[in-house]
């Protein structure tokens, strides 16, 4: 690597001898943590934009549609569910790194697995979940099972219990004398 100053060089010596203030330590220890976090991050963007494409869905359900009659909601497992479920993760892992590789040349599943692992403590939303099935296989046998419960009409829709009404009853439901933000709408 050239370099074209000599502050840079020196400040890249101070690196590399360890000659640095605590504060700048801090500083590049923030630094690498927001650059692996943002890495992290954009490559779950990717991932949620994939989930979302068509492709990957006829994949998941061809997946889903020819294996779960085989599952059962019953705390014993059998043994074909491990090969359903390693021929699961081969898919669906072999599917999202061809798609993020297309996105970021040198990403890697495995590191992005292990990081995965490491952090599913704190992570949280369907996305996870859905990352959570490579490694866990109770989060597979769950998707599988929701995935039966809803072919077989067995799941609950509760929208059919909602019901809007009025905090007060003196506002009309058509807004008139309505006020928001010290801004009144329709007529006094």
């Amino acid at each position: 690597m050239a370099n074209n100053t000599g502050a840079h060089t020196e400040d890249m010596m101070d690196f590399e001898h360890g000659d640095f203030a605590a504060d700048e330590e801090e500083d590049l220890a923030t630094g690498c943590s927001d650059i692996a976090d943002a890495g992290f991050d954009s490559v779950i963007g990717y991932i949620e934009e994939i989930v979302m494409e068509d492709d990957f869905q006829r994949l998941q359900n061809s997946f889903l549609e020819k294996y779960y009659m085989e599952f059962e909601d019953t705390e014993e497992n059998k043994f074909c569910y491990t090969d359903i479920h390693r021929e699961y993760v081969q898919l669906v892992e072999k599917f999202l790194e061809d798609e993020i590789v297309k996105r970021i040349p040198e990403f890697s599943m495995e590191d992005f697995t292990q990081t995965l692992v490491q952090r599913k403590d704190e992570l949280d939303g369907e996305i996870f979940d859905l990352l959570l099935t490579f490694s866990d296989f109770l989060a597979f046998k769950e998707m599988v099972l929701d995935y039966r419960a809803d072919k077989e009409g067995r799941t609950v829709d509760l929208s059919d219990g909602i019901k809007v009404t009025p905090v007060h009853n003196d506002v009309p439901m058509d807004g008139a004398g309505l006020c928001l933000g010290g801004h009144a709408f329709g007529d006094p």
